[in-house]
């Protein structure tokens, strides 16, 4: 029963502390960007929604610079939440729910480890994590701004979810059977197999509506904001972890 104690305790704390810490950069270095880039969709027109994007659904497909897959689709008639204190809200509960269930898988993984051993054990593991979770996805699939084309919206989850879970499982055999020869094979094989496979391709002909400096300013900060989330993440994790079972 400790055991999951320290589990939920840790994976609470930590999400609350990483979540706010990530809404904070958002609106500092990210949100700023997707509200220029929703005036260029705004002055596409009709061209915008062809695309199948408007600002709620751009708004939940950004989220991929906090970590996460919350890769929403919302057509023109969907419910979008206000602009101020209602979207800040929503996202900032979004990203405090994300993150604990992110610090939840990391400190079960730590616990399976073996007794943590504080803040620089949980520092590779949310080096892993962000690799899993953020680098190996957006080699295919960076992080898009408002208007710009994309492939359908299942084929998209299907290949970030399958990237992510090869990605994880190979780093998991790499950590937990490094001995293994096969082990090793097998994990190179698995984290190469969805760049092998591809990404879904947005439609041809199709071309972002914000300017293409805006477009990398904003993956180069999304990326710094997700690396910056998985560090925090996961030397808390390892942090919190430590001292609950030292409290034992």
């Amino acid at each position: 029963m400790p055991f999951f104690r320290n589990i939920v305790f840790t994976a609470v704390l930590v999400g609350l502390i990483a979540g706010l810490a990530v809404s904070a950069m958002q609106a500092i270095g990210t949100t700023p960007l997707i509200l220029q880039a929703e005036t260029f969709e705004n002055a596409g027109g009709e061209a915008a929604h062809v695309h199948g994007h408007d600002a709620a659904a751009a708004r939940a497909d950004h989220h991929h610079d906090a970590a996460t897959p919350s890769d929403h689709h919302h057509d023109a008639e969907a419910w979008a939440p206000a602009d101020g204190f209602e979207r800040n809200a929503y996202t900032i509960a979004a990203n405090v729910l994300t993150a604990i269930g992110y610090a939840l898988v990391l400190t079960a993984l730590i616990s399976l480890r073996g007794p943590a051993n504080g803040w620089r054990e949980g520092l590779f593991w949310g080096l892993a994590g962000f690799a899993a979770v953020m680098l190996a996805p957006m080699i295919g699939l960076p992080p898009e701004l408002p208007g710009s084309p994309a492939a359908e919206l299942g084929a998209r989850q299907m290949w970030w979810v399958g990237t992510v879970a090869a990605t994880a499982s190979g780093l998991a055999l790499l950590a937990f059977k490094r001995a293994e020869p096969w082990a090793a094979i097998l994990a190179v094989a698995l984290i190469a197999a969805p760049h092998i496979i591809g990404a879904p391709l947005p439609p041809e002909g199709e071309h972002a509506l914000a300017p293409l400096p805006l477009e990398r300013r904003f993956v180069v900060l999304a990326t710094v904001t997700s690396f910056v989330f998985w560090l925090i993440l996961g030397a808390l994790s390892g942090l919190f972890l430590k001292r609950f079972e030292a409290a034992r």
